[in-house]
């Protein structure tokens, strides 16, 4: 059973007053938010300005100072990661991280291991049950690997791929749990022209034809203003602009807060 169950018609991420402070330094101060089903938005802002350790909030890696985040209607004060995930979040990070020691499809099988749907007796005595699930998991694995056109790296190790496929299956794995949220913090970093080009047609996509929500933070404020439906700015942990791509490119606060005053 479901310990968390959540609320049908809420918005898929609530966030009010949220706010976080290590030690002396607040990073993240009264950040607010709500994304409904099937939206694109994006948050931006300097280097430092707090917008991964809002995803980090938001994931459960970080527990706030004051403020709430509500997920699908459900509180996640004092959730864990894991439980946060349960909930229907996903996310990719700055930094790639892929099991590289596991070939492609098992990275993918991995992290359906939320929905198994057998327990740990069946797993022990490899019954009917655990069978018939493994080879359903394997089977969604390639049918998702097809789909991103990964099916033929299936058996290769991630290390081995070149670093805009890594990419393409970092996202691909953050979906095999079938999120409601898909949090993507700096996808297109490292990545040259031609994949940034191929990446901002795979987020389209996946918006196109996946029903989830997906937040996302990114340097490349082409990718930000050709993709996003509405743009957030903090700066130093703060809220400085909200609004759609046009709005956001010339916002005086905006053109501030990343080239000074005398820009504007």
């Amino acid at each position: 059973m479901n310990a968390h169950p959540t609320a049908p018609d809420a918005p898929v991420l609530e966030i009010s007053g949220l706010t976080i402070q290590f030690g002396g330094l607040r990073a993240v101060s009264g950040f607010a938010e709500r994304l409904e089903g099937n939206e694109l938005v994006g948050l931006i802002g300097p280097n430092g300005a707090g917008k991964t350790t809002v995803f980090n909030l938001v994931s459960g890696f970080y527990q706030p100072s004051g403020g709430t985040i509500r997920i699908n209607g459900v509180d996640t004060k004092g959730l864990k990661p894991h439980k946060v995930t349960a909930l229907g979040v996903a996310r990719t990070f700055q930094n790639i991280r892929l099991w590289n020691e596991m070939t492609v499809l098992d990275n993918i099988r991995v992290a359906r291991h939320g929905r198994l749907g057998y327990g740990f007796l069946h797993a022990v005595a490899r019954s009917r049950t655990y069978r018939a699930r493994e080879a359903e998991i394997e089977r969604e694995a390639m049918e998702l690997l097809a789909v991103f056109q990964l099916d033929r790296h299936a058996h290769d190790l991630p290390k081995n791929l070149s670093y805009g496929t890594q990419r393409k299956l970092e996202i691909a794995r953050a979906l095999a749990g079938k999120p409601k949220l898909l949090l993507l913090d700096e996808p297109a970093a490292g990545l040259n022209s031609a994949d940034i080009q191929e990446l901002i047609r795979l987020v389209r996509w996946i918006h196109a034809s996946f029903d989830v929500t997906i937040w996302m933070i990114e340097h490349h404020m082409d990718v930000m203003m050709e993709l996003c439906q509405r743009i957030k700015v903090i700066d130093f942990g703060e809220t400085i602009a909200d609004g759609t791509p046009d709005e956001i490119r010339n916002h005086p606060a905006v053109i501030s807060a990343y080239l000074g005053d005398d820009q504007i």
